[in-house]
């Protein structure tokens, strides 16, 4: 009865098994290999060594400035991303009248955010003859030229990532919600205020939920993808040409297999590198249950 259990267990499995190894698990190990060699699609692979990263470093300028805008894109989007998404979970979770449609409207973006129909609609939005530009005109306005300019650009597609704050905010409602209504009761028979509360018992209680969405969301922005392909392709003068575009480009465009696969080598180890950092600091930020901390 166990072995069949097991077999069973084993055969429901199965599938997924087969399908992280050849889906996931291969690839992964095989762009590695490729990081080291010339492959151009119409022939064999030719190894090459380190060539890939000593030119990625030494003398690819458009890998630098992909870098540098990536870089800005993570360390804006996802602090914003974050705060915006806490303050409206916090919001939420009041009880107010209609809360339950409330909190669907606000997630709704979440689901709807990364698809191409609306990176269209967003290049809509924010045209020349867009509604943004037809709403400053009401207050006497000129019409800005959000995708001809550099800084205006980067902040089109910083805006949408923000917009898309759904999911982060359903992780922070949820943690919010199975806080022990008692502590703030405690707190305010101290004569404690709402900004003492939320920040010496609120904010303590959801580090690990922070953490958590920090972590999450910074490595979804460093695969960011559909916005800025579809609303500026990159430019103007490569000024929201993220890594995953150039990635695209030199894979797909230019079928430089090799070098795209280092490429991305290099972005892997910046998240690595960057989520380990994370995690060292949390010793210094995030509480659990049971944590005893002088």
């Amino acid at each position: 009865m166990g072995g069949e259990s097991r077999f069973m267990g084993l055969a429901y499995v199965m599938p997924y098994i087969v399908g992280l190894l050849i889906f996931t698990a291969f690839p992964f190990l095989y762009s590695f290999y490729l990081s080291f060699t010339d492959y151009s699609l119409m022939s064999e692979p030719t190894w090459v060594g380190t060539k890939n990263y000593e030119k990625l470093f030494t003398r690819d300028r458009t890998f630098d400035k992909s870098l540098k805008v990536t870089l800005i894109y993570v360390f804006s989007t996802v602090p914003l991303k974050l705060a915006f998404a806490l303050f409206i979970a916090v919001i939420l979770n009041y009880r107010l009248k209609f809360i339950n449609f409330f909190r669907t409207a606000y997630y709704v973006p979440s689901i709807l955010g990364g698809s191409i129909a609306i990176a269209v609609l967003w290049r809509y939005i924010f045209a020349d003859t867009g509604l943004v530009n037809m709403a400053l005109a009401v207050f006497g306005i000129e019409a800005i030229n959000w995708f001809g300019d550099p800084t205006n650009a980067l902040f089109t597609i910083t805006l949408l990532r923000c917009w898309q704050f759904g999911s982060a905010m359903v992780i922070f409602l949820a943690a919010l919600q199975s806080i022990d209504k008692s502590l703030y009761e405690a707190a305010w028979i101290d004569g404690a205020g709402q900004w003492q509360v939320f920040r010496h018992i609120t904010l303590p209680l959801i580090t690990p939920v922070i953490f958590f969405n920090l972590i999450m969301q910074t490595v979804q922005a460093f695969q960011e993808f559909n916005g800025p392909y579809i609303i500026t392709e990159g430019g103007p003068l490569k000024s929201t040409y993220l890594l995953p575009l150039y990635i695209y480009d030199k894979a797909f465009r230019n079928f430089d297999m090799g070098y795209a696969s280092a490429i991305a080598w290099v972005l892997f180890a910046i998240v690595m590198v960057l989520t380990l950092i994370a995690f060292w600091s949390s010793k210094k930020w995030v509480y659990y249950a049971g944590d005893k901390r002088s």
